[in-house]
């Protein structure tokens, strides 16, 4: 069990950029009002330096 919780909390820290610059997370939300009425939408993402990846709904 100890093993176990070593190798997560290890795989946790390496996930969360401790060796290097993090990653920021990014996201937007967005309401507007159309002709067809009001209207939502949002993205989320991460973003490094001048490079962002992201998932929109809208």
């Amino acid at each position: 069990m100890t093993r176990t919780l070593l190798v997560l909390a290890c795989l946790a820290l390496a996930a969360c950029g401790a060796d290097g610059d993090p990653i920021e997370p990014a996201g937007s939300v967005a309401i507007g009002i159309g002709s067809e009425g009001l209207s939502a939408g949002g993205s989320i993402g991460l973003r490094r330096g001048p490079l962002q990846v992201g998932v929109g709904i809208f």
